[in-house]
């Protein structure tokens, strides 16, 4: 029953609302007849002329330079086999979602209709002008070795069958991490290959220039041994044939450092396993059942060090860790072929970057508490938003160092903010955000560091270089999540309710109630509240003993702001405390104002807030463009919430005409620059991207910034505190762990802001 269920799963998901998975669309405007002519006849005669004077004007005026074929013929689909051109369609198409997704890279998914060697290779070379690479897909052995050497001598764009060479570059990577784990040299192992074709070859012939040497190779097809005396072998397996007597698996793996298995399910044995030398290598990549189950092995050898081709078990091996970025890079200098240099820096940088802490979206995806370097995580995981921004430029840097760029790339930085822009989940502020807390990070006290996701943030935090936590809370919890999570560092741990800390503490109260003990506060009050953590974080604050503070993940907001509000002073010239957030949308960052505190601020509050969220976008780099929200228009309406946030834009208006605001709007108008230009051309906004909201009250503006987080998943930075002398900030209940780390980003940035100006 199950199995019918997932079978009619799949085929709706492949049948609706649309047949297939991919489409065309276009880049351009259509709506008029004017763009219609420059698109089509006759503004398109332009290009073509360009094009007859320099054939690679192509890449200036048409898609060709971002756009791959994925080419087969269907006679060796995995886990299929020969199943036809029309067939192997839905597994191109995925293909094709894939590149996109992961590299932006457009594909046509091309399906041909010959198993005959010659004709596939001159079809290939006569649509080959139409791309700018070529991904060749599931096409049987011996014939895709030949196909595939004959299209990369004869065209003059990427050619690479993926089935091949993807799987050797991401085990090669796989086999480098291995094999530092388990002490090794590359040149010393016996490496035994269950599997003789088009893939296992590939992988052989990459892991020589690892350095393992070909008398150390031992490769078995379904028949046995290869040997130089069987002769149907191929001349590429020829090359990996032996001149000794036949033996079995079994009798090979004896000793053997490293099993690769590219062939059937479950025909290594336990005892198999046993015979090899100690700490083996088991790469056991068929598909659905690898050749030694993975529970099995793991509980044959406690030293084994396991990959499959399965998403279910760790250190999986997945082309998608290979084939867009190779392409991205190939296709970003114009490469004519992909060599074995380009291979290899995939190799190197996937081996390399498997060693650096991973991003906490990547181990929430995996559902890991934390992913590090060693037998389970030896290669990247697919999901790693790190891949395009490493890979890609290593392949592009291989293709210019040997000589097969025909357009180089000079400025990498430039080349890696151009690559991250590519990808849908990231975002410019952000990265900004993160640099520039780098250049000067600051001490933050994390106030609730005995809470795992709290710790996990902190540890981002000093791993990022982006600040230096100070973790307040029970200390022996502290550590015992520390080692958890493998946060090794010494960094300063503060528990504020022990003895240890009773003359801080002290010191804090007498502080505390010097400043409010006319306001109702004893000196026993004092000491109390002081062993409360929040308190004794405001205090190390306000003391200089840490530059800022992040709290609230485990409280509500109002009882958390209280003791922020009763201990740290405002900011100079600041008479209202407010707060704004920064929602990261496809139109770019828009701040949201105030979304925390001020329950129905008045129209002198509105503008206050509204001047005070305009310093705090400035401080982003972002020239703010204001509308004051309502549920009217320029006095349609003559109610009280209506007529507050008009009488604040007046104020506004002619005490800061430096700062671009209008209002009262509604929120559609506000963001629809060519309705609010229709219908309000006097505006101040007209014509322009507005990228700050300021709401007339919390609902509105609370309501707002967590209906758009949820429903259109837009990520959101805040609240950020305003008005506030010292950086202090407070997250909102249950707050995941990447909001946390851009609440202490912005923590930090605020507290160079608020001591660049003290020094001023």
């Amino acid at each position: 029953m199950e199995k019918n269920s997932k079978r009619r799963e799949a085929l709706l998901y492949h049948a609706k609302p649309t047949p297939g998975k991919i489409q065309v669309v276009p880049t351009k405007k259509y709506a008029t007849q004017r763009d219609l002519s420059l698109a089509y006849s006759p503004g398109v005669a332009e290009p073509c002329l360009e094009i007859v004077k320099d054939v690679n004007n192509v890449y200036k005026y048409t898609a060709k330079g971002n756009l791959v074929a994925v080419i087969t013929n269907g006679t060796a689909v995995l886990g299929l086999g020969d199943i036809g051109p029309e067939a192997s369609k839905p597994v191109m198409e995925g293909k094709g979602l894939l590149f996109k997704i992961f590299a932006d890279i457009d594909v046509f998914d091309i399906e041909i209709g010959t198993k005959d060697i010659e004709e596939f290779i001159q079809t290939v070379k006569n649509i080959a002008p139409t791309f700018g690479g070529i991904n060749l897909e599931d096409i049987k052995a011996p014939e895709s070795f030949e196909i595939e050497r004959r299209l990369v001598e004869e065209l003059n764009i990427p050619v690479m069958h993926d089935d091949q060479h993807g799987t050797a570059i991401i085990s090669s990577a796989a086999l480098l991490n291995a094999l530092e784990l388990a002490d090794k040299k590359a040149e010393d192992v016996k490496l035994v290959v269950s599997g003789a074709g088009s893939a296992a070859i590939a992988c052989a012939d990459l892991y020589l220039l690892l350095g393992v040497k070909i008398e150390n190779i031992f490769m078995f097809n379904s028949k046995g041994l290869l040997t130089k005396d069987n002769p149907k072998l191929s001349n590429l397996q020829l090359k990996y044939a032996k001149d000794i007597p036949q033996m079995n698996l079994e009798e090979a793996l004896v000793g053997a450092d490293v099993f690769l298995g590219l062939s059937t399910g479950d025909i290594m044995s336990a005892q198999m396993l046993l015979g090899m030398a100690e700490n083996p290598i088991v790469f056991a990549m068929a598909n659905p059942d690898p050749e030694i189950d993975y529970n099995l092995a793991i509980a044959t050898r406690s030293d084994v060090i396991m990959a499959t081709g399965r998403s279910d078990y760790p250190n999986q091996v997945n082309n998608v860790l290979g084939f867009p970025y190779i392409f991205r890079g190939a296709l970003d200098v114009r490469a004519t072929t992909i060599n074995e240099a380009m291979k290899m820096a995939a190799v190197r940088s996937l081996a390399l970057l498997t060693k650096e802490s991973v991003p906490e979206q990547v181990n929430v995806a995996y559902g890991a508490t934390k992913l590090n370097f060693g037998r389970e995580y030896i290669i990247p995981k697919p999901f790693d938003p790190r891949l395009i921004t490493v890979v890609a430029p290593a392949v592009a840097k291989a293709a210019m160092d040997s000589g097969v760029a025909q357009n180089p790339i000079t400025d990498w930085n430039k080349y890696e903010e151009e690559l991250l822009d590519r990808l849908g989940n990231d975002n410019k502020m952000l990265r900004l955000m993160t640099n520039r807390a780098k250049t000067d990070p600051k001490k933050i006290v994390f106030a609730e560091a005995d809470h795992l996701d709290v710790l996990k943030a902190a540890q981002i935090v000093w791993e990022d270089g982006i600040g230096f936590p100070i973790l307040l809370g029970n200390k022996q919890i502290i550590l015992e999540l520390k080692e958890e999570i493998g946060f090794n560092a010494d960094v300063q741990i503060i528990d504020p309710k022990t003895d240890e800390e009773e003359a801080r503490r002290n010191k804090f109260a007498t502080t505390y109630w010097t400043a409010r003990k006319r306001r109702g506060i004893s000196f026993f009050d004092a000491q109390k509240l002081m062993r409360e953590r929040n308190y004794f974080a405001a205090m190390m604050v306000n003391e200089g003993e840490a530059d800022a503070l992040v709290t609230g993940h485990s409280r509500s907001y109002p009882a958390v702001v209280k003791p922020m509000l009763q201990l740290i002073e405002k900011a100079p010239g600041a008479s209202i405390v407010a707060t704004t957030n920064m929602m990261m949308t496809s139109r770019g960052p828009m701040f949201l104002s105030d979304t925390a505190i001020n329950i129905n601020p008045s129209s002198d509050d509105l503008a206050k807030i509204a001047i005070m969220t305009a310093k705090t976008a400035r401080m982003f780099g972002v020239e703010p463009v204001i509308a004051m929200i309502s549920f009217s228009n320029f006095g349609s309406s003559t109610s009280e919430s209506a007529t507050k946030v008009r009488e604040a834009v007046a104020y506004l208006h002619k005490n800061h005409p430096d700062i671009i605001i209008d209002g009262e709007i509604q929120v559609d108008f506000a963001l629809n620059s060519e309705l609010i230009k229709d219908k309000f051309p006097f505006s101040k906004l007209a014509g322009k991207k507005v990228n700050t909201l300021i709401f007339p009250n919390l609902d509105s503006a609370n309501i707002t910034y967590k209906l758009l987080k949820e429903l259109n998943k837009v990520e959101s930075v805040g609240p950020i505190i305003l008005g506030l002398d010292k950086p202090v900030h407070i997250f909102q209940l249950g707050a995941s762990v990447e909001e946390m780390v851009n609440m202490a980003t912005i923590a930090v940035i605020d507290a160079q802001e608020k001591q660049s100006k003290k020094v001023k």
